[in-house]
């Protein structure tokens, strides 16, 4: 199919962009893996559910229920289930390839005049012993389990890491049920109160969670730890314990919290893998834009997560400066951002920082993984081969890849990557990869045939 605009992630920034531009005449092509649209911010259950009151899990439900009504309205063509592997510059503009459905297998084109980039982020959790147990999950998973199927990863949870991700996370399990045996927050809430001015718009909004946690009598143990989880064939509890003021487990200070879930998460960072295909410029490892969201790649737009983790608001104010900005550039009109929007991007970015700046894994945190710690779940590669590449005088993650083959598998190393550069000392640098996703060899071999029709019709010689 053709387009003006395709639109590539079906968030908050995706959302407000496609809407922004279709309603002013540009017709508009949403792109999202999912079955529905609404990113993992407004994941919502499958009709077939039935749920009675789906807003009881979400947050901003009237933002929501806004934006839902505009593509109802239609002007919008949404696309689910469309898993992007790869865009590419063609002579007219360019051209999305995607996988559809469930299993990934059926390719399929959308050919557009620009491209707005809104992949997301993706969830960070640094490696721990035992933190392969069944039963260990991101605090992001938990959440999708219970937004998008209704159901709890079990009866009895630990949530624990850093980051404003665990308050809603810990509120939302508690609401539906389950026993949480405490929040687990490594940064000291001293330390947090520090950026207080810069966050002063973030805390009715903590403040509601934390009132929902004392009305089922969660414990918050702030500047803690999980040191180990334990359990043979899957979790059965976790270790705990107090940290420094230098990030450093306080010897002594363990404690045993009996679970069958772990919700675990450290943070998170953007998705960028398009960008890079497409030659875009990052500004370390975020897609680097202007005051319009414009990379530095003609016809390319990015906005969201990929230009900076920074939450929904934000992605919704970008994507509305970005579909704005497209649909002046499609119909040669000028366009200059409204200083309020300006402002409220910079308040809210100025925001994202602060949290980011908070929420800070503890310093020391690689000298609670054990050398037998599997780090690369995919390649099974553990902490003592990971240091050993360090030791053989690999300066980068690149380096360890090869030595170890850590990074390797089937997530390219999105999950290990922060844990292989925390425990080498390697900065974390994007990998740079020809394809967002894993694509089946009979999808490549097709398509070359398409491009190259006589090439498929030599035998072999």
């Amino acid at each position: 199919m053709r387009t003006d605009l395709a639109v590539i992630g079906a968030g908050p920034a995706g959302l407000a962009a496609a809407l922004a531009a279709a309603s002013r005449g540009v017709h508009v092509a949403l792109l999202d893996a999912a079955p529905a649209p609404g990113g993992q911010f407004y994941r919502q259950p499958a009709a077939a559910l039935g749920a009675g009151r789906p807003q009881a899990l979400h947050h901003q439900w009237r933002t929501w229920a806004r934006l839902r009504a505009g593509l109802d309205a239609g002007g919008v063509q949404v696309l689910t289930e469309h898993h992007v592997w790869c865009a590419e510059r063609t002579s007219d503009g360019f051209v999305v390839h995607a996988l559809l459905g469930p299993e990934q297998e059926q390719p399929a084109e959308v050919h557009a005049t620009v491209l707005l980039l809104a992949t997301g982020g993706y969830e960070t959790v640094l490696p721990f012993p035992g933190w392969t147990l069944p039963g260990v999950v991101t605090a992001g998973g938990a959440q999708a389990m219970l937004k998008g199927g209704l159901v709890v990863p079990g009866r009895t949870a630990v949530v624990a890491g850093t980051g404003p991700l665990l308050l809603p996370v810990a509120a939302g399990l508690a609401a539906a049920g389950v026993s949480v045996a405490a929040v687990v927050e490594s940064t000291a809430l001293r330390h947090v109160m520090r950026y207080g001015t810069s966050l002063a718009g973030k805390l009715p909004e903590a403040a509601g969670y934390a009132t929902r946690l004392l009305r089922h009598r969660v414990p918050f143990l702030a500047r803690h730890t999980v040191v180990r989880a334990r359990g043979d064939d899957r979790l059965t509890g976790v270790t705990v314990a107090a940290l420094d003021a230098h990030g450093r487990v306080r010897p002594g200070t363990e404690r045993q919290l009996p679970c069958d879930t772990l919700a675990v998460s450290h943070g998170m960072l953007p998705h960028t893998d398009l960008a890079e295909t497409l030659g875009c410029r990052l500004d370390g490892l975020t897609v680097a834009v202007d005051e319009q969201q414009r990379t530095d790649v003609p016809g390319v737009w990015a906005a969201g997560e990929t230009t900076g983790i920074g939450g929904a608001p934000l992605s919704l104010t970008e994507g509305h400066l970005a579909g704005r900005s497209i649909a002046a550039h499609l119909k040669g009109t000028a366009f200059a951002p409204a200083p309020a929007a300006l402002r409220a991007r910079r308040r809210l970015r100025t925001s994202a920082d602060a949290l980011r700046a908070a929420f800070a894994p503890p310093a020391h945190w690689t000298e609670q993984v054990t050398d037998d710690t599997v780090v690369c779940r995919c390649e099974e590669v553990t902490a003592g081969e990971v240091r050993a590449a360090r030791h053989l005088g690999a300066g980068d993650t690149r380096t360890v890849k090869l030595l170890t083959r850590a990074g390797m598998g089937w997530c390219q190393g999105r999950m290990c990557a922060p844990g292989v550069a925390g425990l080498t000392g390697c900065p974390l640098t994007p990998s740079r990869r020809p394809f967002a996703r894993p694509v089946p060899l009979g999808v490549l071999a097709a398509q070359h045939n398409e491009r190259n029709p006589a090439s498929s019709e030599e035998g072999p010689s």
